[in-house]
């Protein structure tokens, strides 16, 4: 634990300290909100360990990998609050919090993460690769197609709809297999799919157009290219990526350990649900779409938020996009086929207001990201979408 600063020495405390206190305050029944309000800063605490260790994994690898990485260990709060709640038969909870979660990382996250890039970019514009946000939006279409048939075929009340179940379980299959059709090439290439196409802005002096020229004819390609990742990754200071601050040892014991503990903090921030959104006289939609999807985002919140501020546009865009990516096509299908072994069972059918804010957040995603660039009032365009959503389920 030596490469940890004093600062993060302190987070992982205070981290430890919050989760032991949520075990206690759960199994010693205290006041609803205050247990529920200790698992959730726990179950974001831990989120945030996950994020740290897995990005020193990734240091190990290429940024494709790292944002593959951090994005499917970050999602490991959220399928255990799922799971718990299905088991507990909140299927409310459990089908707005996987929603919350796609919208909170493609609206809320994503669009914060635009701001940040484009202040810190030069001109105000936030420049990455346009194949994965397109990858993005046409895995979210996909999974939005099945939601959006289904709907329909409920409102009309057709013979197809006495059989959501059946549906369901189908399309999740599909789903999986078109994600891992998808991200089998995108983790051989250990770089965001069409990163070949980046327009990473100028390159450093001490390098330059005719530098890298040089340095390839020169046959010294592995040196030249480890320096040009460096200046891609962080154009605002053209320095190299650091290597890892912790060993690989450490680094596996951070996340076996942070995600044991998710699960039980899974639990019990499930447990203080109920009882809190009593007292506090707040939908389960609300809690499921806002509260739930932000705590088990914290990975996305932070670690994208981050990786734009250092300049790593690339990185941040594929952390959050991945999230989003994961969420629709793989999550949200293998917890249709787990649901069957569980009390409650999870489908694809859904309120048409989330069917309708589905949709229309594939096509913005789309919009906003698909030209491989983005401005500041984007982001907060995006942000603009998630606040008028999260008001309208808090009167659900």
């Amino acid at each position: 634990m030596a490469g940890l600063t004093p600062l993060e020495r302190s987070t992982l405390f205070l981290i430890t300290v919050l989760t032991a206190l949520a075990g206690v305050a759960n199994y010693q029944a205290w006041p609803a909100v205050p247990r529920f309000a200790i698992a959730t800063l726990a179950l974001a605490g831990l989120a945030w360990v996950v994020s740290f260790a897995t990005e020193q994994l990734g240091e190990r690898f290429g940024p494709g990998v790292t944002g593959m990485l951090q994005s499917t260990l970050g999602n490991l709060p959220e399928l255990f609050v799922v799971i718990f709640a299905l088991k507990a038969g909140e299927l409310v909870v459990a089908q707005t919090a996987i929603i919350g979660s796609i919208l909170a990382n493609a609206l809320l996250v994503l669009g914060l993460v635009i701001v940040v890039g484009a202040r810190r970019s030069s001109d105000g514009i936030m420049r990455f690769s346009a194949r994965l946000p397109r990858d993005t939006a046409t895995l979210l279409l996909l999974a939005v197609f099945i939601i959006v048939l289904l709907g329909l075929s409920l409102a009309a009340h057709d013979p197809a709809s006495h059989h959501v179940t059946e549906i369901s379980a189908i399309g999740a299959v599909c789903l999986l297999v078109v994600y891992f059709a998808w991200a089998v090439p995108y983790l051989r290439s250990d770089v965001p799919p069409g990163g070949e196409a980046q327009e990473p802005g100028p390159l450093p002096d001490a390098l330059g157009e005719d530098g890298l020229a040089r340095v390839k004819r020169e046959g010294e390609q592995g040196v030249g290219e480890q320096r040009v990742e460096g200046a891609r990754e962080n154009p605002a200071h053209g320095e190299p990526r650091p290597g890892p601050r912790l060993s690989l040892g450490v680094t596996l014991v951070l996340l076996f350990v942070a995600g044991t503990a998710s699960a039980f903090v899974s639990d019990w921030f499930v447990n203080g649900l109920a009882p809190a959104i009593s007292v506090l006289h707040i939908s389960q939609a609300f809690a499921g779409l806002v509260i739930v999807a932000i705590a088990g985002n914290a990975v996305e919140n932070t670690a994208g938020l981050v990786l734009a501020y250092k300049g790593r546009s690339d990185l941040a865009i594929s952390v959050v996009k991945n999230s989003v990516a994961q969420i629709a096509a793989f999550l949200f299908p293998a917890l249709v086929l787990v649901s069957f072994a569980l009390p409650t069972q999870l489908t694809f059918a859904m309120a048409p207001v989330y069917i309708g804010a589905l949709a229309l957040t594939a096509l913005t995603l789309s919009q906003v990201t698909g030209d491989g660039e983005a401005a500041e009032f984007e982001g907060w365009a995006l942000v603009a979408l998630y606040v008028i959503l999260a008001t309208l389920t808090l009167y659900e």
